[in-house]
């Protein structure tokens, strides 16, 4: 039984949610809290396997409430939105940055249908969070790490790509902020997200990085110093030079996938590109990782301590996909001498 705590001002979500994790049968709402302070204090003493988490509440706000029970009581968190516009958003990502798992929005529209996906989705999300393993906040220092070895291999490096799902977004962040504005290389990344937040997250990366990043549309082109994220809902890929966003079949239950965009670039860039897979359920990213260093490309991923889900970086490891395996904090030195 998944053990959850509700931390919500409107009675009327909580008695939502609280009928939607009943009726899942293997989910128990343990706990319902009115506002951050209540959160924390029963975070402390229940120790649920989950937190559903609003951000505005009175008292004290879900942004506090997640920095207090991360550097006290570590909690996989959920995060549910009101909206999905810019300023919901970057509260939604700065809670995500503060220790937060993930970031839902809340049903917005009436009608049985949309209340039944909602629903479906989140029972999905809480079975998957409250397995991870998650770490205290503020975090270590971050320790210097040796880059190992990098294999050479002919071809000027000049594309970055990077894939992540569960756990994606603050470790896509800490790389991304530690490329230089001369950064040498076009980047392009594949984040899993619900979907209407994937603008919100570009922009907040956009916020911390000295290149520049935005969504990609149809047509654009590699540039070096700028980042391109894969847009909600459509496959990305690389064709005779130019992004092309289609609207196929979702492939490893993801559109976008990470496989798609990876195999494009193997084929289009081939020894060109750097790929690194970060934290993640399931494999997506994996052959086309594989693909990548067929061609002649390096690959790198995530290891298994720093990652709150292991299993993209171990479906290509186990495909012999891999050059270097690294903690997160060691792949920014990495990329760097790479594109040196």
């Amino acid at each position: 039984m998944i053990n959850v705590l509700v931390a919500d001002d409107s009675p009327l979500t909580r008695v939502v949610l609280r009928d939607i994790f009943r009726a899942a049968g293997d989910i128990t709402v343990v706990g319902e809290a009115g506002n951050g302070s209540e959160a924390v204090a029963m975070t402390d003493l229940l120790k649920p396997d989950l937190i559903v988490m609003d951000l505005m509440m009175p008292v004290m706000d879900g942004q506090e409430a997640i920095e207090e029970i991360m550097a006290n009581s570590p909690t996989p968190i959920l995060v549910l939105s009101a909206t999905v516009d810019e300023r919901e958003i970057n509260h939604a990502f700065s809670a995500i940055k503060k220790g937060a798992l993930d970031v839902m929005e809340k049903p917005g529209g009436a009608g049985n249908d949309a209340n039944r996906e909602f629903a479906l989705r989140l029972v999905d999300k809480v079975r998957l969070l409250a397995r991870i393993r998650v770490i205290r906040h503020p975090r270590r220092r971050v320790r210097e790490v040796t880059s190992p070895r990098i294999s050479c291999r002919s071809g000027e490096r000049n594309i970055l790509a990077i894939g992540a799902s569960t756990g994606g977004p603050k470790a896509v962040m800490s790389i991304m902020k530690s490329l230089p504005a001369e950064f040498n290389a076009a980047t392009f990344i594949v984040q899993h997200i619900a979907q209407g937040f994937t603008r919100g997250f570009a922009q907040w990366l956009g916020q911390e990085s000295s290149i520049r990043i935005r969504l990609a549309t149809d047509g654009d082109e590699a540039v070096v110093g700028t980042a391109l994220v894969a847009p909600d809902d459509c496959h990305m890929t690389f064709e005779q030079g130019k992004i092309r966003l289609v609207h196929s079949e979702p492939v490893n239950c993801c559109r976008p996938s990470i496989d798609v965009f990876f195999n494009s670039l193997a084929a289009e860039f081939g020894a060109g590109v750097v790929g690194v897979l970060l934290t993640g359920m399931g494999k997506d990213g994996a052959q086309g990782l594989l693909r990548i260093k067929e061609k002649g490309g390096m690959t790198l991923v995530q290891d298994e301590q720093s990652c709150s889900v292991f299993g993209m970086p171990k479906a290509a490891i186990s495909l012999d996909a891999v050059d270097e395996v690294l903690p997160l904090d060691g792949i920014p030195a990495a990329i760097r001498r790479i594109f040196s």
